[in-house]
């Protein structure tokens, strides 16, 4: 049986009972025979079996109406934008359903305890697959946000970044630019990937080369946008564009810009990924390219929820596009 999973049947089977008498067993229920319930038990342990959390609820006649969202820790989590948003709009999805949600950050290196929740969103896979492994096993209903998902039979919901850096490059393009450099996200995050690239998928398309040193490995911080702004600035031949991956890197930018008194967007082209509000307050409204994080953090909500109440028994694979938000950093170059 080792080649399969383990049912109630295979339990009752063994055990030579019935599948209500495992289930009672299960469910510590008092009135059952002390020297049969512990045969089951034994089986149990024999098989490893491991029982559905929901199935058990629902024998119960109870259903944990708790919404678990998992998010990978990192510094700076609660100034980040990005995560504000997934906890706004799973905040406001578990609202409108009158879910209570139970907030879990992470690094993945420890089990989850899921009997607390009803159901589990993850923000992400990022060193954690085995947390969503092991929920996918215990047939807790989860789903993944902002991870397309290839290699594991879960739901998921996400942006598509290769569009997104696409967009965002080819924009550029359009405006006549062909000197384009980029700081990427952090390149072991799916984002990061995609939205490089989009980046060299936009370049290759319209026939433009890309040096090394116009490419900036970073990590979404404003200090690595630091460091690339004042290596670009300082190239004999400096790129008359830049994408970056967030608007936090795109701003940073634009300040050491300012500092060496290059002018944005009359001397260098800035295009950001996000739709950070803080755009629209800096010395010029950075033009961006718009993820749907609390739609899609919203959407999350309402799809676990139907997964946890057996409306929804398909997999859920939906992947949001982008948009560009055409503001004031960006025009055509200048030479």
């Amino acid at each position: 049986m080792a080649d399969k999973k383990i049912s109630i049947t295979d339990v009752a089977r063994r055990a030579n009972v019935s599948i209500t008498t495992v289930s009672r067993v299960l469910n510590k229920v008092p009135t059952v025979n002390k020297e049969i319930a512990e045969r089951v038990e034994r089986v149990i342990l024999d098989l490893k079996f491991r029982p559905n959390p929901t199935a058990q609820r629902l024998a119960k006649g109870t259903q944990n109406t708790a919404v678990g969202f998992v998010i990978p820790g990192y510094p700076g989590i609660f100034h980040s934008f990005y995560a504000v948003e997934l906890m706004r709009g799973i905040g406001h999805g578990c609202e409108t359903l009158r879910l209570d949600l139970i907030f879990h950050i992470t690094d993945g290196s420890n089990a989850l305890r899921s009997n607390y929740a009803g159901g589990l969103i993850f923000a992400d896979i990022i060193e954690n697959k085995p947390q969503v492994e092991a929920a996918l096993q215990e047939d807790m209903p989860c789903l993944v946000i902002n991870h397309i998902v290839k290699d594991l039979d879960v739901s998921y919901i996400a942006v598509d970044n290769v569009k997104g850096g696409f967009t965002a490059t080819e924009y550029l393009i359009h405006l006549g630019h062909k000197r384009i450099a980029t700081v990427t996200g952090n390149m072991q995050t799916q984002a990061g990937i995609d939205r490089f690239e989009g980046f060299h998928k936009a370049l290759k398309q319209h026939g433009i080369n890309c040096p090394p040193e116009y490419v900036f490995k970073g990590d979404y911080s404003r200090r690595c946008a630091r460091q690339a702004a004042e290596r670009f600035f300082a190239l004999e031949n400096p790129p008359s564009a830049v994408f970056a991956a967030s608007d936090d890197m795109a701003l940073e930018i634009i300040s050491v810009a300012m500092e060496n008194g290059i002018r944005v967007p009359d001397d260098i082209s800035i295009i950001g990924f996000d739709d950070n509000p803080a755009g629209l307050f800096g010395p010029v409204a950075l033009t961006t390219i718009k993820q749907p994080l609390f739609e899609m953090a919203e959407e999350a909500v309402k799809v676990i929820h139907e997964i946890m109440t057996s409306k929804q028994k398909d997999r859920v694979h939906k992947v949001l596009s982008p948009d560009l938000i055409v503001r004031e950093s960006c025009s055509q170059p200048s030479s």
